[in-house]
């Protein structure tokens, strides 16, 4: 090349920028966090990024091996999309399709955005856009207003319900001092029911507290080791608790009272779900999600979300039937439970300006909580981080 030819490329206007060259597409797309695929003429797997190698669990050798029917259920409205594209010659978007599938796994709903590869004709190029985050965030505000209804049911049953309660408790014990024997039983029933309702109408008053949370930044791996303790030595003293720590952490901004009753109730569920598992683990986990952010109601803040926080289990995962309403109020699968443990859960964690969610199959179930971080501001007082971990 000669000197000029040198200079011409290094003197060309800002105004004509130069096409991105070939060997740069590979990385911009395994940069992106959503799975692409491209498809030949004949549906075969040519090319898959990064990210698809992990949503499709196969590596690009694997991918790259077969069709995109091995990888989607049978008559998949994908296959449908890819052929519209081809008589179109144009971009068609889909939203909300389940490609769920015993290969791929469970709850995978995608938006997918197919387009024509004009390079290659008959190939199609394929973005997968997982729904699964943005669906749980919606339910999230489902769950808090769920809870808000609870809060009144709280109010209205400590008034209405405790005090004729005490009144009954009163006069059966004052009917068990002259009753006979046989109907001592019948007066001691009466005396445990309500006191039975009375310790549930207890457990629903913690919803109607909204006093502002006294938040201080906490390190939660001594909350987590803390919990393993008290799991131990009681509950959970038959089963292994492992750790997977991301030391770097900053604290996380929260109650740490709270806190520990967060994650002690995420352990005792699991270590009741694992009662007939031989292997039975937990795993308490952390790491750092930089890339979360939840828009914060009534302004036009974006709360940012980098700490995750993690309780797995290797039990018989949450029944189908209720796993999209397990944060709920008075939902659960246990035969003497209340269902107020987990709403109580999504209570503190959205008091927290965080978010909790429930992946769950056989043998790995995860309740991932996602909160602020804390940081120190310049004139010494703390704040919730806004993004990175400095």
């Amino acid at each position: 090349m000669t000197a000029g030819a040198a200079g011409s490329r290094k003197d060309a206007p800002a105004s004509a920028p130069e096409r991105v060259r070939p060997d740069l597409a590979a990385p911009v797309l395994d940069s992106l966090p959503h799975p692409v695929l491209m498809v030949d003429d004949d549906n075969h797997v040519a090319y898959a990024n990064l990210a698809a190698e992990s949503f499709f669990r196969s590596s690009v050798a694997f991918l790259t091996r077969y069709g995109l029917d091995y990888f989607v259920p049978f008559g998949s409205p994908v296959l449908t999309l890819v052929d519209q594209v081809r008589a179109a010659g144009s971009s068609i978007n889909e939203y909300k399709v389940d490609i769920s599938s015993p290969r791929i796994g469970r709850e995978k709903v995608v938006d997918v955005y197919a387009s024509p590869v004009a390079e290659r004709p008959g190939a199609v190029a394929l973005m997968f856009q997982p729904r699964t985050m943005a669906d749980k965030i919606d339910r999230q505000l489902t769950h808090r207003g769920a809870a808000r209804t609870v809060i009144g049911l709280a109010a209205m049953l400590a008034h209405e319900i405790k005090n004729p309660l005490s009144g009954i408790r009163g006069a059966a014990q004052l009917l068990e001092m002259s009753a006979a024997d046989d109907d001592r039983a019948l007066t001691r029933l009466i005396t445990d029911e309500a006191d039975r309702i009375v310790q549930l109408v207890d457990r629903m008053e913690v919803f109607s507290d909204e006093r502002p949370i006294a938040r201080e930044p906490v390190n939660i791996h001594s909350v987590l080791e803390h919990v393993k303790r008290l799991s131990k030595s009681g509950f959970a003293r038959s089963i292994r608790i492992a750790e997977e720590y991301d030391p770097s952490l900053p604290p996380v901004y929260g109650n740490r009272d709270q806190l520990i009753q967060i994650f002690l109730n995420l352990a005792k569920n699991a270590a009741e779900a694992l009662a007939d598992t031989p292997d039975a683990e937990i795993v308490f986990s952390t790491s750092f999600r930089p890339g979360i952010h939840l828009s914060v109601p009534g302004s036009n803040e974006r709360q940012s979300l980098p700490l995750e926080f993690c309780v797995r289990d290797n039990g018989p995962g949450v029944p189908d039937e209720i796993r999209s309403y397990i944060f709920d109020p008075f939902v659960t699968s246990k035969t003497n439970g209340s269902g107020l443990g987990l709403a109580l859960v999504a209570k503190i964690v959205g008091d927290h300006g965080g978010v909790i969610e429930c992946d769950s199959e056989p043998r790995k179930t995860v309740f991932r909580i996602l909160m602020p971080a804390w940081r120190e501001q310049a004139g010494g007082e703390g704040d919730n981080v806004a993004g990175g971990m400095g």
